[in-house]
């Protein structure tokens, strides 16, 4: 946690917990790191899907090349928070007003999924215009071990090599001459570490390049690891930056791209509440928190412990003793009516828990609030919280907070 975010959330009134803590200087370091690691001939584009709060948006304009996104919404969204960036468009099942929207739009890229997509993409560019276009191909690559995978195997994502073929065969025809054919995108898995990452985009790199019409961009994705149980623990930009490096100099004259999402903002948000009760059940202890998974969705999608640091509030109001987590572990949960409202699991970060604690969850950055069922139980959301950092000649370091609040029910 940075000492700008303990500082805020120390501060927060009662009232104002549950809060989503944003640190959008430590964000900006972060991404300067990465597309430093980064050769000149790679682009670095955002995977908006992971955190499209608009200040996210524009603290990473300066270190990225573009934005991705996979939905007419999120296009809309993102045009409107960083209206003078490079916009690729993905995700399967586009619709035909939204192929209409991102034309008008003009974004920079298409990642065509399928032949009918092609198809109703062709038929949608007017008369003097052109629309630049990647086909998504899904390689059958072996993938073990990764925390999600969209290809590889059968998948709604994507075209086959052969696919592929077709398209080609397709963008040949004089009815798909204002389509002009840039490259391939492949995304194959998510929770790859460097080495593995770097393999992938070679193979895909190599088909590509074996292709019987010419390319001369192909992007990789994203995917790079975040690990949640181990939080100090990062994606090794270094190597794999280089590693891009030597494959560029195989191919002169390519393009790379990749998409990271959760790997550049997961670690500059955090989710700060406190705690409301502490109990025992057929001999276990649970610390119940005010919030829980429909604010921070993520432990419960990916089955993991949310990594958290405790933060601890010596005042009771209360006539009665208070109570506290008498053993070495407990599980920690929130208000929901579900046992699987759970954010870490029998964990020894939780001994000693009391109600009126504060516990803040880090690696809240991305795919957090925004794929949380929010309204479940109608709970009041959360604050949402943005600090930045302003160097002022005279006094130093001045920290900058800026703070939008939801609505509650």
């Amino acid at each position: 946690m940075t000492e700008a975010v303990r500082e805020r959330v120390r501060t927060l009134a009662d009232g104002e917990l549950p809060a989503y803590v944003y640190d959008l200087g430590a964000l900006r370091a972060h991404a300067r790191h990465v597309r430093d690691e980064l050769p000149a001939g790679v682009e670095l584009y955002y995977a908006a899907k992971a955190n499209p709060e608009p200040q996210i948006l524009s603290a990473l304009r300066d270190a990225v090349t573009g934005y991705e996104v996979a939905s007419g919404g999120e296009l809309a969204h993102v045009r409107r928070a960083v209206p003078d960036a490079p916009v690729a468009f993905g995700g399967p099942g586009k619709t035909p007003a939204e192929i209409a929207a991102a034309l008008e739009v003009g974004v920079s890229r298409f990642h065509v999924e399928s032949e009918h997509e092609l198809r109703l993409l062709a038929s949608a560019v007017g008369p003097g215009r052109r629309a630049d276009i990647l086909l998504r191909v899904n390689l059958p690559v072996e993938l073990h071990g990764v925390a999600l995978a969209m290809g590889g195997r059968p998948s709604p994502f994507g075209l086959d090599p052969a696919g592929v073929d077709r398209c080609l065969a397709l963008l040949a025809e004089p009815d798909f001459a204002r389509l002009r054919l840039r490259g391939i995108h492949a995304h194959l898995a998510s929770g790859l570490d460097a080495a593995a990452q770097l393999a992938v985009a070679e193979r895909i790199v190599e088909w590509a390049v074996r292709l019987r019409v010419p390319v001369e961009e192909v992007d990789t994705g994203g995917g790079m690891a975040v690990d949640y149980a181990d939080p100090g623990a990062r994606f090794d930009w270094a190597a794999f930056g280089s590693g891009l490096g030597r494959l560029l100099r195989r191919h002169p004259g390519l393009r790379l791209r990749i998409e990271p999402g959760r790997a550049l903002t997961a670690y500059c948000g955090w989710y700060a509440t406190d705690v409301l009760d502490v109990k025992r059940s057929h001999g276990e202890e649970f610390a119940v928190l005010r919030g829980g998974t429909h604010h921070l969705r993520t432990p419960a999608t990916k089955g993991h412990d949310q990594p958290f640091t405790v933060l601890p509030v010596d005042d009771w109001p209360y006539p009665w003793p208070r109570p506290a987590v008498s053993g070495q572990r407990a599980t920690v949960t929130g208000q929901l009516c579900t046992p699987k409202d759970v954010l870490a699991r029998g964990v020894p970060q939780a001994a000693g828990l009391r109600p009126g604690d504060r516990v803040v969850f880090a690696l809240a950055g991305a795919y957090a609030w925004n794929i949380s069922h929010h309204d479940f139980l109608m709970h009041p959301h959360p604050g949402f919280h943005y600090l930045d950092q302003d160097v002022n000649s005279s006094s130093g370091i001045v920290i900058t907070q800026c703070v939008a609040r939801r609505g509650r029910r």
